[in-house]
């Protein structure tokens, strides 16, 4: 996440050091200068790349596992499919309505603190990194399922944990090399991402067999207990939804583009997803799908026959994780980075080496690692579903704290827009009821979980907070409080 400040500094602002990560994304897109590279100071992106860095961010390894993953509530899961883009949407509009109002970099962070001082703020960025590295953990994960189609890794855990561990470790040095390799290797699994894709959603409706579906609802719960469940384990493959928002100061009229790129962006992706899993499906008998740990490859291993499909799948997916874990290792590092600016995070965070932010790359692919080896040795069964839950948790919060920030400015009156006032409200209070509604479904565990490292972040607040007194303030810095 990247903040930029609230008056001119003599130095470079965060915004600068988004635009290593902009220049990243544009490389991923196509949108390079005329030397086939990125520029220090990248050039604000209208309506089509905005769209594109939502769909693209939105878009990335968790798809590949999560068919199997939401199978064994059987095809009454498809339904989540429906109400989560009802609820993702409606987030998306929160986000532009915010934009509209505070079109600075920073998205749910900058629209918390704006609204209700550093601690509110402090929380979502710190819930918000706290999704990126756990997220991380997650698609290792998942990685290592289409790694096993290759070289036989999950007989054993230790084996299946050192995979995950090399697959988190190997973008983290990519990272460490600088922003010119981030981009490349972002480049190369963009392209390999959609091949598996469309290949999957789009030809294996010419194999859909209704008979492979199964059971309407295997979970053993109400129909609405099995929504609520799977939708919980599908809002990771949404995360992203805050893209166009937290680059907003990149983006060319961002008042206007943000909202109308973040709700494209959102159903393009949505239909994505729907056809994808559908075919999965509709292709891969149920009982067989419930224990795949390669779904996609499997689909195309019924669709054509033999194996060298699947395999084919296999590799493009596991290029494609590898690429988005790389991708998601810089966004979490940033996200320290720019709230350490603010001094909210430990001034160690703020440290850059070759446009990267060397401590907090190093600091998240350190507590991945901790947290993919302590749910592969403590014996869980679904380790990617344990991570996927916790990261529903904590994403969460931050989109919930940004709803609270327009519920709070239509309720006060504050540059509220008369006319729109009953369609903003209804579109607040779905998005509000949404996100509770998923904490809810990540289940005991999950918030658990996520609870202790929201307590965690208290902490660090209060001896972040406790510093800051302690020094003298700045005017600029005295003027970012005031507001």
């Amino acid at each position: 996440m990247h903040v930029t400040g609230t008056a001119p500094q003599p130095a470079p602002a965060p915004s600068e050091d988004l635009t290593a990560v902009v220049g990243d994304l544009r490389d991923t897109i196509g949108v390079a200068d005329a030397h086939g590279t990125t520029s220090k100071h990248a050039r604000r992106f209208g309506l089509p790349v905005a769209t594109a860095l939502v769909m693209g961010n939105i878009i990335g390894g968790g798809i590949f596992l999560l068919p199997a993953s939401i199978a064994p509530y059987g095809w009454v899961s498809l339904i989540a499919f429906g109400v989560l883009t009802v609820g993702a949407i409606a987030l998306a509009l929160v986000f532009g309505r915010l934009a509209a109002r505070d079109p600075r970099t920073g998205g749910p962070y900058v629209y918390t603190r704006e609204a209700f001082g550093d601690f509110a703020g402090f929380l979502a960025a710190w819930a918000y990194w706290i999704t990126t590295w756990v997220s991380n953990a997650a698609l290792a994960v998942a990685a290592v399922g289409y790694l096993d189609v290759l070289i036989p890794v999950n007989d054993h855990k230790w084996s299946a944990c050192l995979a995950a561990l090399a697959l988190q470790w190997l973008p983290a040095l990519a990272n460490f090399a600088g922003t010119r390799y981030v981009g490349a290797v972002q480049l190369v699994s963009t392209v390999l991402k959609f091949v598996p894709l469309l290949l999957v959603a789009v030809g294996g409706l010419f194999f859909f067999d209704p008979s492979r579906l199964g059971p309407f609802n295997t979970s053993g719960h109400s129909a609405i207990g099995a929504v609520s469940a799977s939708a919980a384990l599908l809002l990771f493959s949404y995360l992203g939804v805050e893209s166009a928002a937290v680059s907003a100061g990149e983006v060319r009229d961002a008042r206007r583009n943000v909202g109308r790129a973040t709700v494209i962006g959102t159903a393009g992706a949505a239909l994505v997803y729907l056809l994808g899993t559908l075919s999965v499906f509709g292709t891969v008998a149920h009982n067989r799908l419930v224990a795949s740990t390669a779904p996609f490859s499997d689909a195309v291993n019924t669709m054509f026959g033999g194996s060298w499909g699947g395999t084919a799948v296999a590799l493009a997916a596991l290029v494609s994780m590898t690429g988005c874990l790389n991708g998601w290792t810089l966004l979490s590092a940033q996200t320290p980075y720019a709230a350490a600016q603010d001094g909210l995070f430990p001034a160690a965070f703020a440290r850059r080496r070759r446009g990267v932010p060397t401590v907090g790359v190093g600091v998240t692919v350190v507590l991945s690692s901790l947290l993919t080896a302590y749910n592969y040795l403590s014996g869980s069964a679904k380790v990617f579903d344990v991570l996927v839950l916790v990261t529903t948790f904590t994403a969460t919060v931050p989109y919930l704290l940004a709803t609270a920030a327009q519920l709070f400015h239509l309720v006060s009156g504050r540059s509220v827009d008369r006319p729109r006032l009953v369609r903003d409200s209804v579109i607040t209070a779905t998005a509000a009821a949404f996100s509770v509604w998923l904490m809810a479904g990540a289940g005991y565990a999950a918030v658990y979980q996520g609870v202790l490292f929201l307590f965690v972040g208290i902490l660090v607040y209060a001896v972040m907070a406790a510093r800051r007194q302690r020094r003298p303030v700045e005017p600029a810095e005295a003027a970012s409080r005031a507001r």
